[in-house]
């Protein structure tokens, strides 16, 4: 089975995340043993941030990388166990607000894909990138 990074430039819908993440020097520890759980905002998602905001990103490493580690929570967290919880602590340090109550929301985001399942974790497909306060 592929790990997040491999199963991410495999769906095609996550060039922007991939990009982003190869930027930010982030691909050895989403391809390393994990587990982790990333909540990962598809190329429509990046596309709803103002205009000129990615490739400002992509220019402050530093930021880019705060954004993208708000995205991981460390450990193996299935939907089954996601819908139990109120919040996570993210690899940022910042916590996300989990919301459940119709569909599941991760802080303004909606889940719109769950559980798909990696060698080293399982991705969530978000519809908004998750920005820390």
């Amino acid at each position: 089975m592929p790990d997040i990074v491999d199963t991410a430039v495999n769906a095609g819908s996550f060039s922007t995340l991939v990009a982003a993440v190869k930027a930010a020097g982030l691909v050895d520890t989403l391809k390393g043993t994990g587990p982790f759980t990333v909540f990962a905002p598809t190329d429509e998602a990046f596309a709803k941030l103002p205009d000129g905001t990615v490739d400002a990103l992509l220019k402050d490493i530093p930021k880019l990388k705060k954004i993208l580690t708000y995205h991981v929570v460390s450990g193996k967290v299935m939907a089954a166990d996601v819908v139990k919880l109120k919040s996570a602590t993210t690899v940022e340090g910042s916590d996300v607000k989990i919301d459940a109550s119709n569909g599941v929301k991760v802080n303004d985001s909606t889940v719109t894909t769950p559980d798909v399942a990696t060698d080293n974790g399982v991705i969530h497909i978000i519809d908004t990138v998750l920005l820390p306060a």
